[in-house]
């Protein structure tokens, strides 16, 4: 990768993408603040300067290819690469499954797999083109062991860790790494404002958790930040749970 790679985050503008971003751009990355939120997005710039870094804010949904592609091309047009891609735009709704509705499958499938499938699709042929390149790809624990409440978010989460294991093999004679990262409960705006069906889940996850607390957005921004990094050079398809232990599959 170049000296000062280009990093793409989806869903950048809050969150675990706000501090994957803040703390790429602190190891020397620069960064395309890409979310559908733009307001938050340019939030997220302006934290990211404020420690003499490089960003970008880039209005994106990651639902429609079309508007995947034009954000890419507006990066490649001022930036001329991108060296990593990282897919954490995500969305949930937390209820019993028989009580959901199609509205909520459709939207649940289009942001979590659709998007993520989305930009590999406009992204992964600029990396081929630089003959590397990194995507890290923010699946869930949901994915790997099933969550109540969450059986569509289960379903598209695993299919991104199938996504990224395929993608992986087919991308390494290119030098593409493709890994993913499966948070466990993230203290996030998305998690405080899932809905009622969770009321005192947050305390009841704690005592369930090994390490007796949620993940910060932080601790899952260490770990996409390992992945990006050159010390990942010879990893690629791989699942990294962070989640204080409370799933050790």
């Amino acid at each position: 990768m170049s000296e000062h790679p280009i990093a793409f985050v989806t869903g950048a503008g809050s969150g675990i993408g706000r501090a994957i971003s803040c703390l790429l751009a602190a190891r020397g990355m620069t960064v395309v603040v890409a979310d559908i939120n733009i307001e938050g997005a340019h939030e997220t710039v302006q934290l990211i300067k404020q420690v003499g870094a490089d960003a970008l804010a880039v209005e994106c949904d990651v639902t429609s290819l079309q508007d995947v592609s034009r954000a890419v091309e507006r990066v490649v047009s001022y930036y001329e690469c991108i060296d990593v891609l990282v897919n954490n735009a995500g969305w949930d709704k937390v209820e019993p499954f028989l009580q959901s509705e199609p509205e909520t499958w459709d939207k649940v499938i289009k942001i979590n797999l659709m998007g993520q499938i989305h930009t590999c699709k406009a992204i992964l042929p600029i990396m081929i083109n630089q003959g590397n390149g990194r995507v890290v790809n923010i699946a869930s624990d949901a994915g790997r062991v099933g969550s109540s409440g969450e059986a569509v978010y289960s379903a598209a989460k695993g299919g991104v860790i199938a996504f990224t294991k395929t993608l992986a093999r087919e991308m390494a004679r290119h030098r593409i790494s493709i890994n993913c990262v499966a948070p466990g409960p993230t203290q996030t705006p998305l998690f405080q404002d899932i809905g009622t069906y969770n009321q005192g889940i947050a305390a009841a996850l704690e005592k369930a958790i090994p390490l007796r607390r949620l993940a910060q957005p932080e601790d899952i921004a260490g770990a996409v930040a390992y992945f990006a990094s050159d010390e990942a050079n010879y990893v690629t398809g791989q699942v990294l749970s962070v989640n204080g232990g409370l799933n050790m599959v």
